[in-house]
């Protein structure tokens, strides 16, 4: 391999021991990846906080903005071309919430599309080739039935 500097140039050229070690360490080129994965992210804005801060719709608007754009604006060679590829957003009615967190997250879904077929995610896809882009997975969002004073919002 090709010296970095002078001073691994002059210990190769004297058969320096050390100049001969530093190839054990290279690392260019061993960086793993994961060509495509998807990520699933809950946040929330407690509305009783929200009261006794000021937060108003112009404030959410805000967030939304910042949400589905939050990648574009801070690439960077850890996170590839990450982008927010979907936003599912579960509105209350009253302040101290109509269903419970959980049970609303339950009604998202993500799933493998296998030729057009949702297929749950589970520790075993039966072999299934690796997702490779957005369009090898599969979101479903439940939308029957919903809790009174639910709303579901895509911002995304």
């Amino acid at each position: 391999m090709a010296a970095t500097n002078e001073a691994e140039k002059k210990q190769r050229a004297e058969g320096s021991e050390e100049g001969n070690d530093r190839v054990d360490n290279r690392t260019m080129g061993r960086k793993y990846i994961v060509p495509y994965g998807l990520y699933r992210a809950h946040g929330f804005v407690s509305a009783k906080l929200a009261e006794r801060t000021g937060f108003s719709d112009q404030d959410l608007d805000v967030l939304r903005e910042a949400i589905v754009g939050m990648f574009d604006q801070d690439h960077s060679a850890a996170r590839g071309e990450m982008a927010c590829r979907r936003a599912v957003v579960f509105k209350h009615a009253g302040s101290l919430g109509n269903a419970p967190a959980h049970v609303l997250f339950e009604r998202v879904r993500i799933g493998r599309n296998i030729d057009g077929t949702f297929r749950s995610i589970n520790r075993r896809l039966d072999n299934y080739p690796p997702a490779r882009e957005f369009s090898d997975y599969a979101i479903e969002v439940d939308r029957e039935n919903l809790p009174e004073g639910v709303e579901i919002i895509d911002w995304v």
